[in-house]
């Protein structure tokens, strides 16, 4: 595979996957360390932090790759067959075969779960990790504190049921039985976390959808002695504004 930026406003490059659907992407061709964006569950790649990211990236001449999941944005598959396990697998297929060299992973909320995952999976690739309002094993916090009775009536019965959006379109997100068995074979914070690179991780105190504690449970079992956390006294979840946005690529370029 050819790496060649196709310039600002191209449409996305895919890769194709070996049970036919295509994943898409941009990358930056540049300096490595490299920085590999993975995004939030319902999310794409056309974020702010994302965005904000490469704009960096292109100012400094770092490479860059930013992609979508299985189901999300630009790639192809319905989302509601997802899984966290398949969802790992496309952000590993992203880094073997469209980045190139050591690379720092940027996780935001679910791909923060992706982050961790992609290291314990291939060390030999990370450089560091920055996360930002992360949130592994998601699902397990589904099912004990977030889902109603009724909710869980549902998934009993019909094998799925609907959760609210306060986001873009507001329309509800679909969740599986299957997703939520499948993703307990993909938990981390049961033990130690065995990754030994530098590690940063960013959360705001405001945060409704993913509680800043998540966010230190992973610092606490990390095995890096090079991990901070970052608290945002005014932070929401998304953590976007222009100071979010202008703190993310401090802290990248700090690493780097």
């Amino acid at each position: 595979m050819k790496h060649i930026d196709p310039g600002e406003g191209a449409p996305p490059s895919l890769l194709d996957r070996p049970d036919g659907e295509t994943l898409a992407f941009h990358h930056l061709p540049g300096a490595t360390p490299g920085i590999l964006f993975c995004t939030g569950f319902h999310s794409n790649m056309n974020g702010e932090k994302a965005l904000a990211l490469e704009a960096y990236c292109r100012e400094t001449g770092r490479q860059m790759t930013r992609f979508d999941y299985y189901g999300h944005g630009e790639s192809s598959g319905d989302i509601q067959h997802g899984t966290i396990g398949r969802w790992r697998d496309d952000t590993l297929a992203i880094l073997e075969q469209v980045t190139l060299g050591p690379q720092i992973i940027v996780g935001s909320s679910m791909g923060g779960w992706m982050m961790l995952l992609a290291a314990l999976a291939r060390p030999e690739r990370i450089a560091a990790l920055v996360g930002i309002a992360i949130a592994p094993d998601l699902t397990q916090d589904l099912e004990e504190r977030r889902l109603s009775a009724a909710q869980k009536a549902a998934l009993a019965e019909q094998g799925w049921c609907d959760l609210a959006n306060a986001y873009d379109d507001q329309q509800p997100y679909r969740i599986r039985r299957e997703m939520l068995d499948e993703a307990r074979r993909h938990t981390v914070l049961d033990g130690e976390i065995p990754i030994d690179v530098p590690v940063r991780l960013l959360h705001g105190l405001g945060d409704e959808d993913v509680p800043w504690e998540r966010s230190l449970a992973v610092a606490q079992r990390l095995r890096s002695k090079d991990a901070e956390l970052i608290l945002i006294k005014d932070g929401d979840h998304r953590l976007s504004t222009p100071r979010d946005l202008a703190r993310l690529t401090g802290v990248v370029a700090q690493l780097l």
